[in-house]
């Protein structure tokens, strides 16, 4: 299980958090960006994250909560960015978007809020390196863990092996160590954290989850 560390914490700043999080082995450095109309919150430009790209050599896993999720591509490519996903419900040409993603060299995941039944997710299985089911609605950090969102992750993980695709299927939001046992039960391939990887000694955390 990789592991995807969020940056949108109530302890730490963002420079706080990336600093913390270079120190470990953690696989990426997850960065919400929320442009206050896909989602109420806004958080991150295209030059915050340049900034953010000059702490740390960690790949960069980054979520586009955005209308208009194509226009960031472009600016994202130049930097250490290894993962683009975007909102299935953004756009209306996610095909479009997909390909603008890879045609980047960077792999491409599509995400799903809660609401978004996940049979619409399936037809683009094929195309995608990441599928992100959210397990909180989008907006916010902190929220409670879904679990009654796990039954999307089935269905995603039975039809991929099924097609024999070769797509992940990750978690993101309340993710904590009283719920990572059922999606190690549903063997998630990532999952992203904020507060849980950084409520203590992050370092031990995230060794301790490496080694399972």
């Amino acid at each position: 299980m990789k592991l995807s560390g969020s940056i949108l914490s109530s302890k730490y700043s963002a420079k706080e958090a990336i600093n913390v999080y270079d120190k470990t082995d953690i696989d990426y450095i997850h960065i919400d960006v929320m442009d206050g109309k896909f989602v109420e919150s806004k958080t991150y430009t295209i030059g915050d994250i340049i900034k953010f790209s000059k702490l740390t050599n960690k790949p960069f896993d980054v979520h586009l909560m955005v209308n208009n999720p194509d226009k960031y591509i472009d600016d994202l490519s130049i930097l250490n960015v290894n993962n683009i996903t975007f909102h299935l419900e953004a756009t209306k040409k996610p095909l479009e978007v997909i390909e603008h993603i890879k045609n980047n060299g960077i792999k491409v995941g599509m995400a799903i809020s809660p609401e978004t039944n996940v049979k619409e997710l399936l037809d683009y299985l094929p195309y995608l390196d990441y599928a992100l089911v959210m397990t909180v609605t989008p907006g916010a950090s902190g929220q409670k863990f879904m679990e009654s969102m796990l039954y999307k992750v089935e269905i995603l993980k039975k039809t991929i092996e099924e097609k024999g695709f070769k797509t992940l299927v990750y978690v993101d939001g309340g993710v904590n160590e009283e719920n990572l046992p059922l999606l190690k039960e549903k063997d998630i391939d990532m999952v992203v954290s904020s507060n849980y990887f950084l409520s203590g000694n992050t370092k031990e955390i995230i060794n301790n989850l490496k080694k399972d």
